[in-house]
């Protein structure tokens, strides 16, 4: 039991006693991620499988009893309890440490590689069993980047979703996801000698995906394959999306499907809280969002224009605007300030001020789908638990309070503010997109 001073007032947390098998699991956790730091100065590089069952293996099992654990222990529903003293999620100076530890990451590992050596060399064996290659940075991520998702996930499932049918159908997508469509399906073409290619993945978040020079290159790939992934691309972001967005809204892609919201809501989940609710960050919002879109769009059109007419037009500014797009937003924002700042900004960051599939969709959403969430304002007692839990910064109550429904385009429909309301005062729906804008109170 702890007494916390806030405002003048005194406060009374109740601190849950460690059984033996959290214990054991967060000794195990703990253990290992002491061995993987161990395993960057090269202890252990004569013999990488024991180095990785010591290291990543024990730290997975350790998260997992004690997940498990947890699990069992609680009630069912979304627990947030004290999640506001808890200094890695208050941004505190856990928080602060977490975040310059995940950063640093991000940047060593797009532009300091070499520095991970030991840790590239560690995933051999798992990379000589699914690729038939030796690992590479980008393998060493992609695992770990999975591994996240895997294991939070389940987290999620037994803790914190359990008896939420709606939240469970969709970490269960995301894990699917991510696990098959963002794994193991690239590397095992990777191992058949085809192109890599990420099914879940479409233009203009993978922006590459079509430009010339991928498109040149899939379709002169010999046996079909490369014919069927640009076919595959061009119908997903220009056929599928807007007709699943039509009919879904955004949250079809945003919170069932693509691996960085697979990430946010895992991994991520501790740090929803933290998303700015401000209108003056509502403001930078838009305007970052769609100049990212723009952007895209723009390098894009450019490419093909180049292509097209044998560089007469642009020269070198379309390869130009290319690097720069690949640095500034695909490195820099997607990777080091989209998953680096997590503890800082909340676990949407990249989602919400950048992703420009989430731009295109949101347009989509707000203007030409069926989706809204509903409100039943006069059962609304103002509690705040909407607002505080939207990941995506959106000021909920603000708009149950109104008796509003909400459509916003950076709404990803997750669904966690129905989920946390004690009154069941939001609904996430479908219905005729006439009459979705009922702006006048009842």
């Amino acid at each position: 039991m702890e007494l916390v001073q806030i405002e003048g007032l005194e406060v009374e947390i109740k601190h849950q006693d460690l059984t033996l098998v959290k214990k054991i699991g967060l000794a195990a956790f703990a253990l290992g991620l002491l061995l993987l730091a161990f395993n960057l100065t090269g202890i252990g590089g004569d013999t990488p499988l024991l180095s990785l069952l010591l290291s990543v293996g024990l730290s997975v099992a350790g998260a997992l009893i004690y997940i498990l654990a947890q699990g069992k222990e609680s009630l069912p529903g979304i627990k947030n309890d004290h999640i506001m003293f808890n200094s890695f999620m208050s941004r505190g100076i856990w928080g602060w440490i977490l975040g310059v530890a995940i950063t640093g990451f991000y940047v060593v590992l797009y532009w300091f590689p070499y520095m991970l050596e030991n840790w590239i060399r560690m995933m051999d064996p798992i990379a000589f069993f699914i690729v038939g290659k030796p690992s590479n940075q980008w393998f060493l991520y992609g695992t770990f980047y999975t591994l996240a998702i895997l294991v939070m996930g389940i987290r999620m499932l037994v803790y914190k979703y359990r008896r939420n049918r709606y939240h469970q159908v969709r970490t269960i997508s995301i894990m699917f996801f991510q696990l098959g469509f963002a794994y193991l399906i690239p590397n095992f073409l990777k191992s058949l000698n085809q192109p890599e290619y990420y099914f879940s993945y479409f233009w203009p978040l993978k922006i590459e995906y079509l430009f010339p020079g991928t498109v040149d290159s899939l379709l002169a790939h010999p046996g079909g394959l490369g014919i069927f992934m640009v076919f595959w691309g061009v119908v997903f972001s220009f056929i599928a999306t807007p007709i699943l967005t039509y009919f879904l809204g955004k949250r079809w892609y945003c919170s069932w499907v693509c691996g960085c919201g697979g990430l946010a809501n895992t991994l991520g989940d501790p740090f929803r809280q933290l998303s700015d609710k401000s209108l003056r960050a509502w403001k930078i919002e838009r305007w970052t969002i769609y100049s990212v879109l723009i952007f895209a769009v723009v390098t894009t059109i450019m490419l093909w224009i180049n292509s097209s007419t044998g560089g007469q037009i642009f020269g070198g500014a379309s390869q130009f605007f290319s690097r720069i797009y690949g640095f500034a937003i695909g490195a820099m924002f997607a990777g080091v300030i989209g998953v680096g700042f997590y503890p800082i900004l909340g676990s949407r960051v990249w989602c919400r001020f950048g992703c420009p599939m989430a731009a295109t969709l949101g347009v989509l959403q707000k203007y030409f789908s069926r989706f809204r969430i509903t409100t039943n304002g006069s059962q609304c007692i103002s509690c705040g638990n909407c607002s505080t839990y939207c990941e995506m910064g959106i000021d909920v109550r603000w708009y149950a309070q109104r008796k509003q429904n909400i459509i916003r385009a950076s709404c990803v429909g997750c669904g966690v503010c129905a989920a946390v309301c004690p009154r069941g005062v939001l609904s996430l729906e479908n219905g005729p997109v006439e009459g979705r804008y009922n702006l006048i109170e009842n």
